[in-house]
């Protein structure tokens, strides 16, 4: 898989976004596992997470202990995935989704973490979602603590705007190395914090960037102009969404989900479909 740079860090231009593994219409466990074996089989070294991906309110940190019991059960080597991990989101259990960004939260959230995951330092700690409540300031600034005490390796923010990233990259001192946004065929509205980090070379992670858990699967039917490209290839129109991604700007990482083996496999050979620049000014110009 060809490779993209995320701050000091080289990880495979397409990751796995584990959350389908833990919420709603979540599959078994056995399912799940193999899907990040597979996962690593196919190159992909950047696995992203959250404590906040589990279904029930006793269950938090589900999709991490899920990933660190994958990544110790695979027979090959894992010395070089880097798994991403975030704080600030909560689900009470009912459902719903609300956000917590005082420091000291995010601070034991994240040791928390760090104990799921079994290690001593978190590879990549993201500031999963503003809290209108906590100046954003001092939220991002309890990053800033965690990289200083060694809890963390790398810093980075979710569901950000351009005045946010770089709000964040100064309280950081110029050390955000990923910015986590919604994008996709169907969802372009962040496509200026992603020229923005493309400008700044700091990392851009599309989450859902196939549509989301409920439509990934009809990406092509929602969009026509895909489901032609994919045609011509021999490909899905899935694979064309995140090659089309991946060739927005260098910066772009996506991180499907997925909770099948054969779907994270498939995203993965996106890195090495290759579209025509009559292609790429095709699918970035329809809705």
């Amino acid at each position: 898989m060809i490779q993209r740079n995320l701050g000091p860090r080289t990880v495979g231009a397409i990751g796995l976004g584990g959350m389908p593994m833990s919420i709603e219409g979540r599959p078994d466990a056995e399912r799940s596992l193999a899907t990040i074996h597979a996962a690593l089989d196919a190159g992909v070294t950047l696995i992203d997470t959250a404590d906040a991906y589990h279904l029930h309110a006793g269950e938090v940190g589900h999709n991490e202990e899920l990933i660190a019991k994958a990544l110790k059960s695979y027979g090959g080597d894992t010395s070089q995935v880097l798994v991403a991990t975030k704080g600030g989101h909560l689900r009470p259990g009912d459902g719903s989704w609300t956000q917590d960004g005082r420091p000291e939260y995010l601070k034991e959230a994240a040791k928390a973490s760090a104990r799921r995951l079994g290690v001593e330092a978190i590879g990549l700690y993201q500031f999963h979602r503003p809290d209108p409540r906590v100046p954003y300031a001092e939220s991002v600034g309890a990053l800033a603590d965690l990289l200083e005490e060694g809890v963390i390796q790398l810093a980075g923010i979710s569901n950000a705007g351009v005045a946010q990233i770089d709000e964040a990259n100064q309280v950081l001192g110029g050390r955000l190395v990923s910015v986590q946004n919604q994008f996709s065929p169907a969802f372009r509205s962040s496509l200026p914090e992603l020229e923005h980090c493309a400008r700044l070379g700091i990392a851009f992670l599309p989450w859902s960037p196939l549509g989301g858990i409920r439509n990934a699967a009809g990406l092509g039917e929602r969009h026509d102009a895909f489901n032609r490209v994919a045609a011509d290839h021999g490909v899905s129109p899935q694979q064309v969404a995140l090659a089309w991604e991946l060739a927005l700007a260098p910066v772009v990482i996506p991180i499907p989900g997925a909770s099948r083996p054969s779907s994270i496999t498939d995203s993965a050979r996106a890195t090495e479909l290759v579209l025509s620049a009559d292609e790429l000014s095709l699918l970035s110009h329809v809705a």
